[in-house]
């Protein structure tokens, strides 16, 4: 399970890790945000408002949801089971506060948080990215600051400051636990 705050570029780390690795799948998110430019729907997240979102959490159907920046997201459980089914590892991309429900819920869990460098690199990242409105913009950083206080729930912390060994270390925790 891999989380941290908006612009620490855990989806970056994450690529590189999947295009690398064998035998390892990710699970997409469901969320009520708009995309971003670039984004697809049923690749990067599914996207959907938030009546049906709000009807998924009534029928039990996510693993963990929370809001998140106003906005739902949450896992669906049937697509985490499935792929732990087949037999394949799976990284599920969430907030701590999803984090925290699946760790309770599956302890077996591993977890990496992915920092930045510096407080002052993420507040750079989010704001040269510019896919957010100034007030969305300054609650991400607000929420920053809380999620990266959470770090020390996690078993593993990775600093990105370098796409590629982020993603060389991240690949050695996997290593790690499929050899023990």
């Amino acid at each position: 399970m891999l989380s941290g705050p908006a612009g620490a570029g855990k989806g970056t780390v994450l690529h590189e890790v999947l295009r690398k690795m064998d035998n390892l799948s990710y699970s997409v998110s469901c969320t009520t945000r708009n995309p971003r430019p670039g984004e697809k729907d049923g690749t990067d997240y599914v996207f959907m408002n938030e009546d049906m979102f709000r009807k998924m959490i009534e029928e039990g159907l996510f693993l963990e949801w929370a809001v998140v920046h106003g906005h739902y997201y949450g896992t669906r459980k049937d697509l985490v089971e499935n792929i732990l089914n087949a037999g394949k590892d799976v990284i599920l991309e969430i907030d701590v506060q999803g984090a925290m429900q699946v760790k309770s819920k599956m302890p077996g869990t591993v977890t990496i948080f992915i920092k930045p460098p510096s407080f002052e690199e993420l507040v750079r990242r989010l704001t040269e990215r510019g896919t957010e409105s100034q007030d969305e913009l300054e609650l991400r950083i607000k929420n920053a600051k809380t999620e990266m206080g959470l770090s020390g729930e996690y078993e593993h912390i990775i600093i990105n400051d370098d796409v590629d060994r982020a993603a060389d270390d991240f690949i050695s925790i996997i290593r790690k636990y499929r050899e023990d």
